[in-house]
């Protein structure tokens, strides 16, 4: 009976380490030869705007950029382009999202800078494009990257230019993560756009979306974080920094949103100690609020920061 009971345990535990691997493989890893390559972005929501969101990565690549690295706290070569509206002006460091790349998700976010005057320092996140790594942390990692960044264009850019930390989806939540965190006394905002309140709940919403057993299979996505990732899942979130956030923040999000639900940015912006703003789009899927209503997105954004001491004004 004894000797049943321990090749039973023997079993379970082959089966918890393999089940967590692939887990693991399946959600956090990207292989070297990925490396560049991001998801196709799926839907309807998206088909009246495709020819927008080519539109603006071809125009984006006509846009003259100076590289920048830099190393992370584990080693890891960073990497970003800097596109520069107005020498001296105020700058966006802004962050993609999931198996994302600053090209996809951020061409935009070039030309919206330079609609408000900004400068864009456009970072390509750990596993994408020009910087190093295999491992996505869902911004446990991530934010670290952010607060090294921001410390970089304090001291490259002089503290005589203002800094705003800007980013979209999982770019978003690293963004809120870092806010609460220590930083160059020249940030002085954040922009949030469609950002997920913690890990764990955008794991299970998406486990649910899959009609996978949630309670079961997150447990081995942890596991595999902690045993091949070297990371803990739940070490931090954007929901807890955001409590501690002193940096004025201003959340958009669309109401169509189906795969980041809209009622997490409310509930960051509940939980938000600082001067904060929510503004949703109606009709707006995922990343898509500023393709959706221009016009508003750059009125709220300007207002907002104005209001907060940071005179941000739209250029006709």
């Amino acid at each position: 009976m004894l000797k049943t009971l321990l090749i039973a345990a023997v079993l379970a535990f082959i089966a918890a380490v393999i089940i967590s691997y692939i887990c693991f493989r399946i959600v956090f890893y990207v292989p070297q030869k990925n490396k560049g390559k991001t998801m196709a972005i799926k839907g309807a929501a998206y088909d009246p705007y495709r020819e927008t969101m080519k539109k603006m990565v071809q125009d984006s690549r006509k846009i003259p950029y100076e590289d920048f690295y830099i190393k992370s706290f584990d080693g890891l070569t960073l990497h970003a382009k800097y596109y520069e509206c107005r020498k001296g002006a105020d700058t966006e460091i802004m962050f993609h999202g999931y198996r994302g790349s600053a090209e996809r998700d951020l061409s935009g976010g070039i030309q919206r800078c330079f609609a408000i005057g900004r400068n864009a320092l456009v970072v390509d996140q750990r596993t994408s494009c020009g910087s190093g790594g295999n491992v996505i942390t869902f911004g446990i990692n991530e934010h670290r990257d952010c607060i090294a960044w921001a410390e970089f264009a304090a001291q490259h850019f002089g503290s005589g230019v203002n800094l705003i930390l800007c980013g979209i989806s999982m770019g978003a939540s690293t963004v809120l993560m870092a806010a609460g965190k220590p930083l160059p006394p020249n940030v002085k905002g954040v922009l949030a756009d469609c950002g997920f309140s913690t890990a764990e709940a955008i794991i299970k919403k998406c486990s649910r979306d899959m009609h996978l057993p949630t309670q079961l299979v997150y447990p081995f996505i942890k596991l595999g974080a902690r045993l091949y990732g070297k990371f803990d899942l739940e070490e931090y979130s954007a929901l807890e920094s955001v409590k501690n956030c002193r940096l004025p923040v201003i959340f958009f999000h669309g109401e169509s949103d189906d795969f980041v639900p809209c009622d997490m940015s409310r509930q960051l912006a509940e939980a938000c100690a600082s001067p904060n703003r929510l503004v949703t789009i109606a009709g707006a899927g995922h990343g898509i609020a500023y393709l959706v209503d221009p016009e508003r997105y750059l009125k709220e954004l300007s207002q907002f920061f104005t209001e907060n001491g940071l005179e941000t004004k739209v250029i006709n």
